[in-house]
């Protein structure tokens, strides 16, 4: 049974992030003793289908017995040693295996998804003044984007909840039109509107694209924004512009790597490369805090000097963990042993018939699915509706966190067709 005071402690000790602490009261959260697959377990043994992977990040289950072994294998070997002045074969093959997946040979190492956002800004803005061009300091994201909340990244960042208190802190940056399809004109297709945002995108770069360092965006799905989905030829545009007016192109696939979109990677969707890749979330399976940037030989030169000043002096303590970068390790092999993309592609077909009911419930709008995500928008949302339709969905043994009026889904890999069929009936009796 659960300590009896478990909660009430946590309460009293933990302050929960994305929380308003008040509200705990009258929904206390969810003491987890224990998970096994695509399950999370409390102290009683109840059951909850972890509907979201605790925040987008577990793919292959909880307790994951590979992932288990290569990290037991590691605490033999070294728990940590520091990376400035010190190497370990665990994020040396990291860093080659990342680099033969992407096409992108330097990785450079943070603790999360809002840190790997700074460095990517931050290596742009450098990158900039090394080659002369120290006027270029502005970024440009998507309206509705999102990616991290802390100052660097919450100044790209455009939700208002996250960002208005902290105004006066942040930089200034420019967002450009969404190309989040459900914003498209009645007939208009989500190609023809992607090209639309693209030339509102044109249009700002003609004008400002001398001080403009980076585009930022999350690949094909922005995901605090309700994951809003656009059409693959958007990130095509944005290459092309980026290209032309000469203006970095960074990749937030924190949130959409490792097979989310149906890809490995979003970007491979539109046949591009970005000049930086940005990696957290899925990297270690739900495992250990780590995120990566990956980026170019030519911005990589950039920083290659005798003067100290012009490298990247980022640094923090547990920058590439072994640890960390072991799990990534056990997770790579899985992809690659398990043959998960073409297994995912299944699975999604499956699920995607199972959510039929849902996605033709009067309620619903712009029912949309992209590789291992679902999502709907519910047109009679009052205020409260995400903590209501919360609590339904526990209730009856499963997890899951709408945004605003949006829900969502996006269940670990492993999820099987049981599991499949509760998780739709849950979605709809909730409905």
């Amino acid at each position: 049974m659960i300590n009896s005071d478990l909660l009430a402690r946590s309460l009293a000790a933990v302050w929960h992030p994305c929380t308003q602490m008040k509200q705990l009261e009258r929904m206390p959260p969810l003491a987890i003793a224990r998970g096994e697959g695509p399950w999370l377990i409390d102290f009683a043994g109840r059951r909850y289908l972890d509907a979201i992977s605790s925040w987008w990040v577990n793919l292959f289950g909880h307790a994951n017995p590979r992932i288990n072994a290569a990290l037991i294998d590691q605490l033999s070997r070294i728990e940590h040693v520091m990376l400035a002045g010190c190497t370990h074969a665990p994020v040396v093959e990291l860093s080659e295996r990342l680099g033969r997946l992407t096409g992108l040979g330097h990785a450079f190492y943070g603790a999360d998804g809002a840190s790997a956002t700074e460095i990517a800004l931050k290596m742009s803005f450098h990158f900039w003044r090394n080659s002369g061009r120290p006027e270029k300091t502005g970024f440009v994201s998507l309206e509705n984007g999102y990616h991290g909340e802390t100052l660097g990244a919450l100044s790209v960042t455009d939700v208002a909840l996250f960002k208005d208190t902290y105004a006066p802190l942040l930089r200034i940056s420019h967002q450009a039109m969404s190309p989040d399809a459900r914003l498209a004109a009645p007939g208009e297709t989500a190609e023809s509107y992607a090209l639309r945002a693209a030339a509102d995108l044109e249009a700002y770069l003609a004008a400002h694209a001398d001080r403009t360092a980076a585009m930022i965006l999350e690949p094909l799905v922005q995901g605090a924004a309700g994951m809003a989905m656009y059409a693959p030829i958007y990130l095509q545009r944005v290459r092309e512009l980026c290209d032309q007016y000469q203006v970095h192109l960074i990749a937030d696939e924190i949130a959409v790597g490792f097979g989310r979109t149906g890809t490995l990677f979003a970007c491979e969707q539109a046949a591009i490369k970005a000049d930086f890749l940005c990696l957290s979330k899925g990297l270690t399976g739900g495992y250990l805090p780590l995120s990566c940037v990956l980026t170019t030989e030519r911005v990589y030169q950039a920083f290659y000097d005798d003067d100290a000043a012009r490298g990247f002096l980022h640094s923090h303590s547990y920058t590439g963990n072994p640890l960390a970068c072991r799990a990534a390790l056990a997770v790579l092999d899985i992809f690659e042993q398990d043959d998960v993309i073409v297994a995912n592609r299944a699975k999604a077909a499956r699920f995607t018939e199972r959510l039929g009911e849902v996605a033709a419930h009067p309620r619903v709008r712009n029912f949309r699915h992209r590789g291992m995500i679902w999502a709907f928008d519910v047109a009679d949302a009052v205020p409260g509706f995400a903590s209501e339709f919360h609590r339904c969905a526990l209730a009856r043994g499963v997890f899951i966190r709408p945004i605003g009026r949006s829900v969502y889904l996006m269940p670990p890999y492993v999820i099987e067709e049981a599991e499949m069929c509760l998780l739709a009936e849950t979605t709809l009796a909730c409905l």
